[in-house]
């Protein structure tokens, strides 16, 4: 049909036979070993998506069309996409039907997707959940958020965020709090926290988020999807800054990322192929990086470190379970599996180094006396206290010696890192300590973390994300499995510097062998 005037929205015998199967396929799933493969609609990968617009069995219209109607059936209880720009997303996808119809292929053309509300678009408001800055509205989109444009993307509006994205929960004075699709008295994570309920309660295929504290990680394990946090610098996240500051090339903080997110590995290759590159604002020529390519294409080549404990904080017995699970699995199937290395970091040294690194960068652009109540609590610490939440304290007026002092510290760590992986090809580890947690609206001083019963600090939930954010390296969260009461298991696949490819492939081989997400 290359070169046939359709019209958009209009049906053709192909169209109206693809909705016919969509509808019939609706409560149809298949079974594997702890997951399944979803064939309706609404969850279909961004991969099948493209592939029937690309064949005109449907056209970007109807799959706009969808997209609203669920949103708009379905976000009252769940409060996922909080900024919606359907009338822009219309004319988007009016725009790529003619481009179809014309015979024109981008990897993303016609596609509906949201973005998480930290980024630039355009007209549209940038909060990060702060009331000061509803009114914000940049003039530009971030640069990711360009390259999908470019690639094809219908951006139908910006999902939840934290208030500035400083919580493993999603609600701010803005908009409200977001509810998780698997059960929604729990949260879906954060900061990434809409993003992640977005795709699992099927509004969209693709999502793209950030991370510096697991925000990318910790929602796509408590939502059941995937997501990649990459090798740091690998992508470029201009326009992904503190509302009403200049969009300008990153400083080079060396833990800020963002990345994609889907239901699929195949769809986070995808999206971050089109995503992928540093910013040519910065390098002046618009070179792309070439990654190296996965180091295996079989689970049985994969040599597989797995880690379930942390020196710093218990994790719960049933991702413990999971992990074991799918460890047995990996073994049959012929990995080399191993549950210890001397190779590997010292923990508590890379979590506390990392609690040093993240605290100024988190607590920059704060007012004066902001910084004093910081020092007048860091002052009633004892000398001996080296809880995360002590190390955050101090180091939001740490000086420029001891800052370089971590980041020395960073940079041999970095080197154990890359020496670990000439033996090993992946890390696996828990996302999280816990599964996805009950919402909990106490002051953040006053929250506490549930492990099987025992109650730790709530700044405990760091301990999984610092190791692959504090070395930059490439981190993916794939689902494995779920709880007795339902709730989403993930695993966090840590790779090598800058083989971001590795931890990818590896996630779309245990999907291909063990079956991926579950529908709520």
């Amino acid at each position: 049909m290359k070169g046939s005037s359709i019209k958009p929205g209009g049906h053709t015998a192909g169209r109206r036979a693809f909705m016919v199967g969509v509808t019939a396929a609706c409560a149809t799933t298949a079974t594997r070993s702890f997951g399944q493969t979803a064939t309706a609609v609404q969850y279909r990968t961004a991969g099948e998506l493209l592939a029937d617009l690309a064949a005109r069995r449907v056209s970007s219209v109807e799959l706009l069309d969808q997209t609203i109607a669920r949103i708009e059936a379905l976000d009252k209880s769940i409060n996922a996409v909080v900024v919606r720009d359907f009338d822009r997303a219309r004319q988007a996808a009016i725009a790529a039907d003619q481009a179809l119809a014309r015979g024109e292929r981008r990897p993303l053309l016609g596609l509906p997707m949201t973005v998480k509300e930290s980024f630039n678009v355009a007209g549209l408001p940038t909060t990060w959940g702060v009331p000061a800055f509803k009114d914000w509205r940049p003039t530009e989109d971030a640069v990711p958020v360009q390259r999908l444009k470019a690639a094809g993307a219908v951006i139908v509006g910006k999902t939840n965020v934290p208030v500035a994205l400083a919580d493993w929960q999603t609600t701010n004075p803005i908009y409200g709090t977001t509810n998780n699709p698997y059960d929604k008295e729990r949260t879906p994570g954060g900061s990434s926290g809409g993003s992640a309920a977005a795709l699992a309660a099927g509004y969209v295929a693709l999502e793209l988020g950030s991370d510096i504290g697991g925000s990318l990680r910790t929602p796509a394990h408590y939502c059941g999807v995937f997501a990649h946090k990459p090798t740091y610098g690998v992508i470029a996240r201009r326009g992904h800054n503190f509302p009403r500051q200049p969009a300008l090339p990153s400083a080079g903080d060396g833990l800020a990322v963002v990345g994609p997110m889907a239901r699929s590995a195949k769809d986070i290759a995808l999206a971050f192929d089109v995503i992928a590159g540093p910013d040519e604002q910065s390098d002046g020529v618009g070179w792309r990086l070439q990654l190296p390519q996965p180091r295996h294409h079989a689970l049985r080549d994969f040599r597989v470190l797995l880690i379930d404990t942390h020196p710093l904080c218990p994790t719960s017995e049933v991702i413990r379970t999971a992990l074991a699970r799918l460890a047995d699995r990996l073994g049959k199937e012929g990995a080399a599996v191993a549950r210890q290395s001397p190779l590997l970091p010292d923990l508590t040294e890379v979590t506390r180094n990392y609690m040093r690194l993240l605290g100024p960068i988190m607590t920059n652009g704060r007012p004066p006396e902001f910084y004093e109540q910081m020092r007048s609590l860091a002052a009633t610490l004892g000398p001996d206290d080296q809880s995360l939440n002590a190390i955050y304290l101090r180091s939001a007026n740490v000086g420029w010696r001891e800052w370089e002092a971590a980041n020395t510290v960073r940079t041999r760590l970095q080197h154990q890192w890359a020496m670990l992986f000439k033996e090993w090809d992946v890390v696996l580890c828990p996302p999280m300590p816990t599964p996805a947690f009950k919402h909990d609206r106490a002051e953040a001083s006053a929250r506490r973390l549930d492990v099987d019963g025992q109650a730790l600090p709530y700044d405990n939930n760091f301990v999984w994300a610092a190791p692959a954010t504090a070395a930059g390296l490439p981190a993916t969260v794939a689902p494995i499995g779920r709880t007795d009461t339902g709730l989403p298991i993930g695993v966090q696949i840590i790779g090598p510097h800058l083989e971001d490819l590795t931890p990818i492939q590896f996630a779309q081989l245990i999907e291909q062998a063990f079956g991926g997400f579950v529908p709520p």
